[in-house]
């Protein structure tokens, strides 16, 4: 079980991964050994998380998650499997944990009398401004 909070966490069993050859660093490693994770986990399908958390999670995941469901991360930051292992595994907690809060609810407020004012009287004088600008109307029957 990778716990996430107190009262989430997500079964191992949930979890694949994939171990692919990474560009970057690792020297002549990098044509040898396969050090890139592919971690895949099936948000839509997964029992381990609430609706609401499933949710925000696919719309958190953006292009990380594909067609079928699957938020697929990708580590290849650090030269070994384990690392970029434990790396995917994070970031994958992360975006849980920001899932599992949620929104804040907003309240619709109207604008104060003085905010209104304020407002009216900045676009009275901007007008004042662009008029004084304006030729005036015998300048144009001179032309």
């Amino acid at each position: 079980m990778m716990r996430i909070t107190s009262h989430l966490s997500i079964n191992e069993e949930e979890i694949k991964e994939v171990f692919v050859r990474a560009s970057g660093p690792g020297g002549q490693n990098v044509n040898k050994v396969a050090t890139a994770v592919q971690l895949r986990f099936d948000v839509r399908h997964s029992p381990s998380l609430p609706e609401g958390v499933k949710a925000r999670l696919i719309r958190l995941g953006g292009k990380r998650i594909n067609e079928k469901g699957e938020l697929v991360i990708e580590a290849k930051r650090y030269r070994t499997q384990e690392r970029n292992r434990l790396n995917a595994r994070e970031r994958l907690i992360k975006l849980v944990l920001r899932a599992a809060q949620n929104p804040k609810e907003r309240r619709k407020t109207r604008p104060t009398v003085a905010s209104v004012e304020r407002r009216i009287e900045g676009k009275r004088s901007h007008g004042k401004t662009k008029k004084m600008r304006r030729p005036l109307k015998t300048d144009r029957i001179l032309e």
